[in-house]
């Protein structure tokens, strides 16, 4: 059991593992639940899904008589942008809780900067109050977004979960989030997959430099910048590999030539903006 795993304190006074799994494109349930519980077994304590992953059930299961106690497993969910607005909200969370099968979540953010995602929040604050959830937060929220739900706010968003890795630091709302004591959740934390990322001569010539594999220096270096993680992984072994990367430490002067490689490139296919005009005419889709 991995003892090591850096434990984030965040506005709210909560406290969220550094690193974790995450369930996005996991659909196999079997698949879905052996990860989970190899996870645990090394001592992961975060999982990281969504509604719109649609596996919140296989989660729910996992965690049930897996010999680790639920006040010691950190769960985050995100509620899909056409569940957005006082009813639906409400009813949308107490969906999460059924499926989850627990009494609280843990952390619970909103999925995209769409709709009507300022009565989503005043939703969210009150099941916080209720302690049906214990920190809330964002998901792909720009500075206009967050600005807006600060200034509605009765407690801040813990979190803002948006795209980051070496190729692109998303260093303008990283700056917000900073200003605003917002936690930096990262995902695509190894850029997709992108094999153009994981072959970059700087992590050759490090790989070999700290015997760690291309994919445990980039997470390191996530880990090193407060990064909160939580790569997915089906594969037993990339699981295992994924959370083998506190043993070592990366230097400063290598950090400065992996931050080198930022480009600001995203893996969206289109601009944000656009993005999100596009959502708005696929809310109602469901991943089967």
């Amino acid at each position: 059991m991995n003892n090591c795993i850096p434990i984030i304190k965040l506005n709210d006074g909560n406290c969220i593992p550094q690193l974790g799994i995450g369930m996005y494109v996991m659909y196999e349930k079997d698949k879905c639940i052996a990860s989970i519980r190899e996870a645990l077994r090394l001592g992961i304590r975060h999982i990281d899904t969504a509604v719109f992953y649609k596996n919140e059930k296989f989660v729910g299961e996992a965690i049930k008589n897996c010999g680790v106690n639920r006040e010691e497993i950190f769960i985050t969910t995100k509620i899909w942008l056409d569940q957005y607005g006082e009813k639906k909200t409400a009813k949308a969370i107490e969906e999460c809780l059924k499926n989850l099968d627990v009494d609280y979540i843990d952390l619970v953010l909103l999925h995209q900067q769409v709709n009507d995602y300022i009565g989503a929040w005043k939703v969210l604050e009150k099941y916080k109050d209720a302690g049906k959830i214990k920190s809330i937060g964002l998901s792909n929220f720009d500075e206009s977004g967050i600005n807006e739900i600060l200034n509605i706010a009765k407690y801040k968003p813990v979190v803002n979960q948006i795209e980051a890795h070496p190729y692109n630091h998303n260093s303008k709302i990283a700056e917000v989030m900073k200003k605003n004591d917002i936690k930096f959740e990262a995902w695509y934390p190894l850029g997709h997959g992108d094999k153009k990322l994981l072959k970059e001569q700087i992590f050759e010539e490090l790989s070999k430099k700290y015997n760690k594999t291309p994919a445990q220096i980039i997470l390191r270096w996530h880990i090193q910048k407060e990064h909160i993680i939580f790569p997915k992984a089906s594969n037993l072994n990339h699981i295992r590999e994924n959370v083998d990367i506190f043993d070592f430490e990366i230097s400063q002067e290598d950090m400065d030539k992996i931050d080198s490689l930022n480009k600001e490139k995203s893996y969206l296919f289109v601009p944000v903006p656009l993005y999100r005009f596009i959502m708005k005419f696929i809310k109602h889709i469901r991943l089967h």
